[in-house]
């Protein structure tokens, strides 16, 4: 017999009654009941009860062993009586009888509990993260991680993508967040960067003569954590083709992103996935990554309240204002009109606007002042009913939008509005090649600065460069953005030009992508790619509201690892030969 087990504490069944048989495990709950002691011994695999009878030698030290003791246990099967069958375990039907009981290792007192779903709260979660990871759920979704990996892996070879490894240390770019630098010690004042994404890499595998590349690609950007993004690494699914246009990589991926939700959730994912250009998502949904589970769309309603009688939004408009609808079914109380209004002054906004509708007419200060025929053209336009409100944002047409986004997702959560048993898929396309920064005036990438121009060289040189678009797409779901990507410029000459319009003359390009510039300049093939984040699939798959839940070791909101101590100080002789000197800590005044 092996020394720590012949079975698994999820293989037992009652085919092994009578059979002697030896598990090993971590003591998961211990029910004492006087004459007897019950025992749940829980592995990777499951849970078996197990007993020892006062009688037994072994029952003082079964009694007096701590949960979360890892321990051998050695006895036979028994058929557990039929009112104590518990059909929610595989083991369920069967206990096993302790002749032998062996610690392994023995438990202190535990920081959190582990058979519960109690949070304990992140600090303690993240210090002790070994033993969170052994409660049911978090152990679920890390393995739920392993295996959306391995399918995704599987589903991309099947389509005869070739997984390639890029470097970790590279040279720094600048791709729009924070790089975490390593010092390079026989270079000294030099740093290695590790990569923000393959971006750079994986173009180069394309003109290297490869033709679908893919990749589990871990990615680091210093940058601050939010509920859908870990600070400092995230993965993601980075892949890149050659000699294909847009819809080709649609093709490519959407199969693989539906596969998986298809075959680890029971959620609807929709027959088709839409295609919204850019300028559309931020009009009806308020931004570019838009919940189609809500039932309802925001609407312009500018021209209704141009000389109206609403003369706040009416002076507003003709500097520039616009004004966004936003449908609130049966929101058609003052009580939640006023919510509304306070919500939206909580957000940094002067309030929100609101017509009421009910038996037959519109009510409120707005209806009052813009007239009955206006009220109810806004009413047929938005599609209102009776005990419905409509909330009005105004202001310059990126914050009006943002603040009726915002307003659109509260009403369809409060409301409950939003049907949680589907996935929600839309391709957000013709992202803006650049915009203008609205304090400089500047001219720049509004989104990755490799992508190519609709249009190419010609856009560049006959457009205005607010009016090019760009052949770059998200996939969003659920109000999540899970991916972007590009169809790549892959011509030397309309990188320069387009790094020209944004204000980044030749050498910039020379000095910042010297490979890739100089790669595109011994023939490189159209291509393009995407980038799926790991984490934001699982995390959505999982329904978990923060994606700390799914990652195996993750850092607090702060960047700490707290349970490595991460990051820590060095010492001096460590900073010596790294040739870097410790900054003075400026002195507090008073």
């Amino acid at each position: 017999m092996h020394i720590y087990r012949t079975h698994t504490c999820a293989a037992l069944t009652e085919a092994a009654v009578g059979e002697k048989v030896r598990i090993s495990g971590w003591i998961n709950r211990k029910r004492d009941h006087g004459q007897l002691v019950f025992i749940d011994v829980r592995d990777h695999y499951g849970l078996t009860q197990c007993v020892a009878d006062s009688s037994d030698a072994s029952f003082a030290i079964v009694e007096a062993t701590r949960l979360e003791s890892v321990v051998t246990i050695t006895g036979e099967v028994v058929r557990r009586s039929d009112d104590t069958i518990n059909t929610a375990l595989p083991t369920g039907h069967i206990e096993v009888r302790i002749e032998s009981f062996e610690v392994q290792s023995a438990a202190d007192t535990l920081p959190l509990q582990v058979n519960s779903d109690e949070d304990s709260g992140e600090e303690t979660r993240l210090r002790y993260r070994y033993l969170d990871l052994r409660r049911s759920r978090p152990h679920a979704n890390i393995m739920l991680r392993a295996q959306i990996i391995q399918s995704i892996r599987a589903r991309m070879v099947d389509q005869g993508f070739t997984e390639f490894q890029t470097p970790i240390l590279t040279a720094s770019s600048p791709e729009g967040a924070r790089d975490f630098l390593v010092p390079a010690r026989l270079h000294p004042g030099k740093f290695y960067a590790l990569p923000q994404a393959p971006q750079q890499f994986k173009q180069l595998i394309m003109v290297s003569g490869f033709d679908r590349y893919f990749q589990i690609a871990p990615c680091f950007r210093d940058e601050d954590s939010r509920a859908d993004r870990s600070p400092g690494e995230f993965y993601q699914l980075d892949l890149e083709m050659s000699f294909v246009e847009q819809q080709d990589v649609f093709n490519a991926v959407e199969p693989v992103i539906r596969g998986v939700f298809e075959e680890f959730s029971d959620k609807d994912c929709g027959e088709d996935w839409v295609h919204i250009p850019f300028a559309e998502s931020m009009l009806k949904y308020g931004n570019d990554k838009p919940d189609l589970r809500i039932p309802f769309e925001i609407s312009d309603v500018t021209e209704i309240f141009r000389d109206s009688g609403f003369s706040i939004f009416a002076k507003n408009i003709e500097k520039g204002a616009v004004v966004r609808a936003v449908p609130g079914p049966k929101c058609g109380s003052r009580a939640i009109a006023d919510r509304m209004n306070s919500w939206a002054q909580g957000e940094g906004a002067p309030g929100m606007g609101y017509i009421i509708y009910g038996e037959g007419e519109a009510r409120g200060p707005v209806a009052k002042a813009l007239g009955a025929e206006k009220a109810e053209e806004i009413r047929v336009q938005v599609g209102a009913e009776d005990g419905d409100a409509v909330f009005f944002a105004c202001a310059e047409p990126d914050a009006a939008a943002s603040l009726a986004g915002r307003a659109r997702v509260k009403i369809g959560q409060d409301q409950k509005l939003i049907d949680e048993s589907v996935f929600r898929f839309a391709w957000i396309v013709d992202f803006p090649m650049f915009e203008k920064d609205e304090v400089t005036g500047k001219i720049d990438f509004s989104h990755n600065p490799f992508s190519m121009p609709q249009g190419g060289m010609q856009a560049l040189l006959e457009m205005n460069p607010l009016d090019i678009k760009a052949w770059q797409y998200d996939l969003v779901c659920n109000g999540v953005e899970l991916s972007s990507g590009a169809i790549r410029n892959h011509l030397p000459e309309v990188m320069y030009k387009a790094f020209e319009i944004a204000g980044y003359d030749n050498s910039v390009v020379d000095d910042k992508f010297p490979a890739m510039i100089n790669a595109f300049r011994f023939g490189a093939p159209p291509h393009g790619g995407i980038a799926p984040g790991i984490d934001r699939m699982v995390m959505l798959i999982a329904d978990e509201p923060n994606i700390r839940e799914v990652i195996l070791f993750p850092m607090n909101g702060k960047a700490e690892d707290l349970m490595m101590a991460a990051p820590s100080e060095v010492d001096d002789a460590a900073l010596n030969e790294l040739h870097i000197r410790r900054a003075p800590v400026p002195k507090k005044s008073g």
